[in-house]
């Protein structure tokens, strides 16, 4: 994780921060979990519903279970919803801690959150968000930290208001349209960090982009 490069700088004193894609590497290897979790219904369904993750990574996966279950003829019911979302977390928390750092972002953190103020908003259920980051030794770099069920553009409303945050002062780093979306919907400026998953959006929206926290 440590580099001598310089890194990057937001001038902004409070940030937003999504999780998988921003901080770690782990959009994809979700992806291959839930297209592992419905591979008995055939390659074409679990391949649907890996292509369907990657292109809604910040959709949360209380959302994103019904659709699978939708894929696969299966019907919605509390029971199956559970037992799918039980697997699924079952697989993840192991695999997102020991996934790739995006670059630079732990040393961004680490050198800056005593000056900044960081906040933490991801689809990921807050008690696992939580057990990552404490994991990780990430979660004091954080003055709070949210997770599903709470929308994002909700969270980052109630911080606002709590800290008595003026837009002009934050921004929202994040890699999925959910995260611009909810940059648009509470008034903040939005980075963009580019993966090859997301190339299409890097091309229809107009903010900073980055690839990493190094100054490049």
């Amino acid at each position: 994780m440590n580099s001598n490069k310089p890194l990057i700088t937001f001038n902004n004193n409070f940030i937003f921060w999504d999780f998988d894609g921003v901080i770690k590497d782990s959009v994809e290897i979700k992806g291959k979990i839930f297209e592992s979790i419905f591979q008995e219904f055939g390659f074409k369904i679990s391949n649907k519903i890996k292509l369907h993750h990657e292109q809604n990574g910040g959709m949360s996966r209380y959302h994103k279970i019904p659709v699978y279950l939708e894929f696969s003829s299966l019907p919605s019911t509390k029971e199956n919803i559970e037992y799918y979302l039980s697997k699924f977390s079952e697989l993840t928390k192991k695999e997102v801690i020991n996934s790739n750092w995006v670059k630079g972002a732990y040393e961004y953190l680490d050198q800056n959150y005593k000056e900044k103020s960081f906040f933490l908003i991801t689809a990921t259920p807050k008690k696992e968000i939580e057990e990552i980051t404490k994991e990780l030794k990430i979660f004091h770099f954080f003055k709070e930290i949210f997770g599903s069920p709470v929308e994002k553009s909700n969270a980052i409303e109630k911080i606002i208001l709590d800290y008595n945050i003026a837009s002009k002062d934050a921004i929202l780093i994040g890699d999925s349209k959910n995260d611009f979306d909810a940059a648009m919907n509470t008034n903040l400026s939005f980075v963009l960090r580019k993966t090859k998953l997301n190339i299409d959006l890097q091309s229809n929206i107009s903010c900073k982009q980055i690839t990493n926290f190094y100054d490049e």
